[in-house]
């Protein structure tokens, strides 16, 4: 059986397994504190990231989000994440990594920094300008993604795909480190409590990072 490498707070682990439990694929979760560096993981991944899957059966491992997703689109018939003309996957390749990279970088990376990584590694308070520059971010992507949901049923088109699946993963991290402010972004709230009500993302809901609790509404299917 495949093994992933993660934690609960990683945003790519989640893409990963977002497409895991909407191609029905079962894997064992395996937790991962990239910071540690252990030794034995750095043998698998020298960068010492996650998410990492890895069937030992066969020998294989995968590493990255976007190499693990892109496997299984190709090795796995059922719930195409990558569909469409060339023109289409072109468009869902583009919003994956604006998620990826752009508001990894705005708001999940700066959120992960000041109230995890400061608070189990290096025993210090968060930045409160931090914090407020990420949540301001917040904003200005919820609007990217209320104008996308203004021409589309989906984020890139009139299926659901691998950039919702992107886009979800990194706002609910934000969303359980407190980041996220719904106001004025119906479109994006409606969009994600549709995706917060999927099979393949409640098992994330129920998560817990130790010592670092959620808001009270982060795991509530109507909010």
């Amino acid at each position: 059986m495949w093994q992933l490498y993660q934690f609960p707070l990683c945003p790519f682990s989640r893409k990963v397994r977002l497409l895991l439990g909407e191609k029905g694929i079962g894997y064992e979760p395996v937790r991962e504190s990239p910071w540690l560096r252990r030794d034995e993981f750095l043998d698998l991944n020298p960068t010492g990231q996650v998410p990492v899957m890895v069937d030992t059966d066969r020998g294989v491992a995968l590493i990255d989000s976007t190499v693990i997703c892109e496997f299984f689109e190709e090795t796995v018939d059922k719930a195409a994440m990558l569909n469409g003309t060339a023109v289409d996957r072109a468009e869902i390749r583009r919003l994956v990594v604006w998620f990826d990279s752009n508001f990894f970088r705005d708001i999940t990376a700066p959120l992960l920094e000041e109230r995890m990584i400061k608070r189990l590694v290096h025993r210090t308070a968060p930045d409160a300008r931090a914090l407020r520059d990420a949540m301001k971010a917040a904003v200005g992507h919820l609007d990217y993604i209320d104008y996308l949901l203004d021409h589309r049923t989906w984020l890139a088109g009139p299926t659901m795909s691998l950039a919702d699946l992107a886009a979800a993963a990194q706002i609910s991290i934000a969303d359980y480190l407190g980041g996220i402010d719904w106001k004025s972004h119906e479109q994006a709230k409606r969009w994600y409590v549709g995706m917060k009500s999927r099979p393949s993302f409640r098992p994330l809901l129920s998560e817990r990072m130790d010592g670092i609790p959620p808001p009270s509404d982060y795991d509530k299917l109507d909010d």
